[in-house]
């Protein structure tokens, strides 16, 4: 039971490629169209023409009154426009303010979609060690789409720190000029504190560890499940070092990937912290996982492949898809309710940019990770008609993309925010990459782990 890649979902992912990257450079121009601060002065006043103006300054004088939250603190006023540095005395002017968030946009567009498809193949990653080191026995009928889907991890991951790397202050702040410099105009005391671990050379060697580990773990994993393959029916011993292999993995697994949490999303807002962000990516990554992994499987059956993938495995990957999204939603909950509650200034003025500024998808956000998934995954029946998991996947992979937009976008471009060209073409971009890595890597080798000790149970399983 083999698959190759047909000739019209390959040409369909390049011409994705082709219009995302028509999509980005277009991004790109228009955003430098805006040169100078009295390019952004004309553009603000053809917005007033429009009634727009006058609701940015509401917003502005909004932020001020916010920013009465933090007085007599150390934190940013601003912190999540990088407008000012209260500490120095240093402000930045209006129309400068607008001239950087408009100038960060196509960047912070491109790195939202870059890390999405990337936490995809992560999250998939992490299920499928669990699946081995826990020995389950009704997955490995879907171990070959589980590793189609990883054959993206190295590629994007490389994709999320080269766009990191070209970015440089657009998307995180503490990589601003004279931000740890004493006497600076952009020196930032809290910022400074926090350089032995948050600077350029610390950021991208992390990185590389993190990505090789994962990396490695993937190769090595793909390698023993093939070998299982082709050693004899008693011989089992890829297998167990898969297992050990897996085991080892997990345990590396979960302090790097909130190591990269913190690294890679929360230090756009150098300022703000939360102990359970790390966990709360983690629940994003898994439901998007477990998601992908349901539809690249309806999508396999449907063309006459997986033929030992019955109503069971989807009502189980099913299960999984409704219990990871309650298990995000706790984690939003938690964190957004302790915050809100203390009501401590540096915390709180986290939430209180996204609700001001991104009222719709930040709420929104959470009707379409919790209250759909809930509505609709909760009857066991459900779980087992393709079409209305397919639909409820949909939304679940539509919401965690927002769910990253609102982690990146305020830190970078405030309220200038929109779901436009750059966006949809970033999408575009990352997502007919990804269509050609997975679907080129499930091509490589047959769908059935024919020697994994328990594909026989996995193939008889029932529920």
């Amino acid at each position: 039971m083999e698959y190759k890649i047909s000739n019209r979902l390959r040409i369909g992912a390049i011409i994705l490629i082709v219009l995302g990257l028509l999509g980005v450079g277009y991004g790109f121009m228009d955003a430098h169209h805006y040169e100078t601060v009295e390019d952004v002065k004309e553009l603000l006043a053809s917005e007033s023409h429009h009634g727009d103006a006058h609701a940015t300054e509401v917003h502005g004088e909004s932020h001020g009154e916010s920013a009465l939250h933090v007085e007599g603190t150390d934190a940013h006023v601003d912190e999540a426009h990088g407008a000012a540095h209260a500490e120095e005395g240093h402000t930045m002017s209006h129309e400068e303010h607008v001239l950087h968030q408009i100038h960060n946009r196509p960047y912070s567009a491109l790195y939202v979609a870059a890390f999405f498809f990337f936490m995809i193949s992560l999250g998939v990653l992490a299920f499928y060690a669990v699946q081995y080191a826990s020995q389950a026995g009704w997955s490995p009928v879907l171990f070959r789409v589980m590793e189609g889907i990883t054959a993206y991890l190295l590629p994007g991951g490389i994709i999320v720190l080269l766009i990191a790397f070209l970015a440089d202050s657009h998307l995180f702040i503490w990589l601003t000029d004279g931000m740890t410099t004493k006497g600076s105009d952009n020196y930032d005391a809290l910022v400074a504190g926090k350089s032995s671990w948050l600077n350029k050379a610390g950021f991208f060697i992390r990185g590389l560890i993190f990505l090789g580990g994962w990396s490695l773990y993937r190769y090595f994993s793909r390698k023993f499940s093939v070998a299982q393959d082709n050693a004899d029916i008693n011989d089992n011993r890829n297998f167990k070092k898969n297992f050990r292999i897996s085991a080892a993995f997990l345990v590396f697994f979960i302090y790097t990937e909130s190591m990269m949490s913190w690294d890679w999303i929360m230090s756009v807002d150098p300022h703000w912290f939360s102990t359970l962000f790390g966990w709360y990516v983690l629940a994003g990554m898994l439901v998007c996982g477990v998601t992908t992994i349901a539809m690249i499987a309806m999508f396999l059956k449907s063309k006459g492949l997986l033929e030992h993938v019955n109503d069971s495995h989807i009502h189980d990957l099913a299960k999984f898809m409704f219990g990871f999204s309650i298990f995000w939603t706790y984690l939003w909950f938690s964190q957004f309710m302790l915050i809100w509650y203390s009501n401590i200034p540096e915390e709180v003025t986290y939430f209180i940019t996204r609700i001001e500024d991104y009222n719709l998808p930040f709420f929104g956000m959470i009707a379409m990770n919790f209250i759909f998934p809930l509505l609709l995954l909760m009857n066991s029946d459900f779980k087992r008609v393709n079409w209305f998991v397919v639909m409820a996947g949909i939304v679940i992979l539509c919401g965690h993309y927002i769910d990253i937009f609102n982690m990146i976008m305020p830190a970078t471009v405030g309220d200038r925010w929109f779901i436009g060209i750059p966006e949809i073409g970033s999408i575009l971009l990352f997502g007919g990459i990804f269509l050609l890595v997975v679907f080129t890597a499930l091509g490589k080798y047959p769908l059935l782990p024919k020697g994994n000790p328990f594909i026989k149970e996995s193939e008889h399983f029932h529920y």
